[in-house]
């Protein structure tokens, strides 16, 4: 069985298309909490090209496990996507 290694989803409307802030904090879209990266791509898409008219709001991928298991990283900070 592979490591399990949580992402989550979130997406909304933000105060400006080229930031990471969200407008209402209380309207952003949580997708849900994945066991892997592609799952959670998977999951981004398919919200990200629902909402591709509407270039004030974006989706993103958090990498939760990196917050639960800082040690993981790579020495430069650096994590790839392979088993991710």
């Amino acid at each position: 069985m592979s490591k399990q290694l949580l992402h989550l989803v979130i997406g909304g409307e933000l105060t400006d298309p080229s930031g990471t802030e969200f407008s209402d904090l209380n309207n952003v879209d949580i997708v849900g909490v994945y066991p892997n990266y592609k799952t959670a791509y998977d999951g981004w898409l398919e919200k990200a090209m629902a909402a591709v008219d509407d270039a004030n709001i974006r989706y993103f991928i958090v990498h939760l496990h990196r917050l639960m298991d800082p040690e993981e990283m790579g020495e430069h900070g650096d994590h790839h996507h392979d088993n991710d």
